[in-house]
C-alpha cells in the first residue's frame, strides 16, 4: 500500500495539473457520486491535502473528494482528451482545458462539505500528518511516552495511522533499522538519547523517501548498489523485503516476524 510518502508525491503532481484552474467537467466511475458531478464541474480545486495515506482534493465551493487508495489505487496525470491505455477502472475524472488527474482502482471515495470533514470516520481518528509543517520532533517524543503508546512495541504501534499518520511497515521496518532497535522494544524501555533519535527518524525518514521517490537505505550508498547492478527495488531499502539477504551495515542475514499483521523486516545484529 502507498503511504505516506508516495500519496504526497501524487498530491503533488495532482496539484501541478488542476489546482487554480477551472474544471470543466468532472466524471466519477461510482454510481452512488454521480449526482456530484454536476456540482463540481464550473468549480475551482483550491488545493490538494494529505492526511497520512488519504487525500482531499479541495474545491471552491466548500466541496471536497475524499479518497484513499488503497492497495491498488493509482492518481495519473494526462494531456486533456487523451485517457492512459490501461485495463484500470477510472474512478475520478477532474478536466481542465489542458489537463486531467484520473484516479484508477480506488473504491474508497467520497464527496464531503467542508462541516464534515473533522467528524469524518477515518480522518477524525488520525494522528498528526506526517508532513504536517507544524509536526515537531518534540511532539514525536511527547506521542511515544504517552499512555497510549508508551507500553506497546514499536513494532506493532508504528504504523498505527493514531500515533503518526502516513507511516506504513516499510517506513516501520526502515526506520527501526536506522535507529538500531528491535520491533518489540517498548518506547518505557528506551533512553532519552534513544527517544531523540527515533522522533529524529520519524520525522526526517519520510521526507528523505519523498524527496528521493522512495529511498530509505542511504541515498549515496543506493546510488552505488544500482552501478554494481542492484535493482532500485533492491538498493532502495536497508532490510525491508530482504529477508534472507545480507545486511548492508553487518552482513548478517536479514529476518521477518509478523507484527502488527505484517511482516516487520529487521537485523537481528543492528536490532539486538
Amino acid at each position: 500500500m502507498p503511504e505516506g510518502p508516495e500519496i504526497r508525491r501524487a498530491a503533488d503532481k495532482v496539484t501541478n495539473a488542476i489546482v487554480a484552474k477551472p474544471i470543466i467537467r468532472i466524471f466519477f466511475g461510482l454510481a452512488k457520486l454521480k449526482t456530484w458531478e454536476t456540482q463540481l464541474t464550473g468549480t475551482t480545486v483550491n488545493s490538494v491535502e494529505t492526511y497520512g495515506k488519504a487525500m482531499l482534493t479541495r474545491f471552491d465551493n466548500a466541496l471536497n473528494i475524499y479518497s484513499h487508495n488503497q492497495l491498488y489505487g493509482r492518481w495519473i496525470i494526462s494531456p486533456y482528451g487523451k485517457l492512459p491505455n490501461t485495463k484500470r477502472q477510472l474512478r475520478i475524472a477532474i478536466h481542465t482545458q489542458d489537463q486531467s488527474a484520473l484516479l484508477y482502482s480506488a473504491s474508497d471515495i467520497e464527496v464531503l462539505h467542508d462541516s464534515e470533514i473533522e467528524t469524518h470516520p477515518f480522518l477524525k481518528k488520525l494522528g498528526p500528518d506526517i508532513f504536517s509543517p507544524n509536526l515537531a520532533k518534540q511532539e514525536i517524543m511527547e506521542r511515544l511516552v504517552s499512555k497510549r503508546f508508551a507500553k506497546r512495541q514499536l513494532g506493532a504501534f508504528l504504523t498505527d495511522q493514531s500515533f503518526v499518520a502516513g507511516l506504513g511497515n516499510y517506513l516501520r521496518c526502515e526506520i527501526l533499522f536506522v535507529t538500531g532497535l528491535n520491533p518489540k522494544v517498548l518506547p518505557s524501555q528506551l533512553s532519552n538519547a534513544q527517544l531523540d533519535a527515533l522522533a529524529h527518524a520519524i520525522l526526517n525518514l519520510p521526507k528523505q523517501s519523498y524527496e528521493t521517490a522512495g529511498i530509505t537505505n542511504d541515498p549515496e550508498q543506493a546510488k552505488a548498489l544500482i552501478k554494481q547492478g542492484y535493482s532500485f527495488e533492491d538498493a532502495r531499502f536497508w532490510v525491508f523485503r530482504r529477508k534472507g539477504q545480507a545486511c548492508y551495515r553487518c552482513n548478517t542475514i536479514i529476518k521477518s516476524k509478523n507484527s502488527g499483521g505484517q511482516n516487520c523486516y529487521f537485523c537481528p545484529n543492528c536490532q539486538n
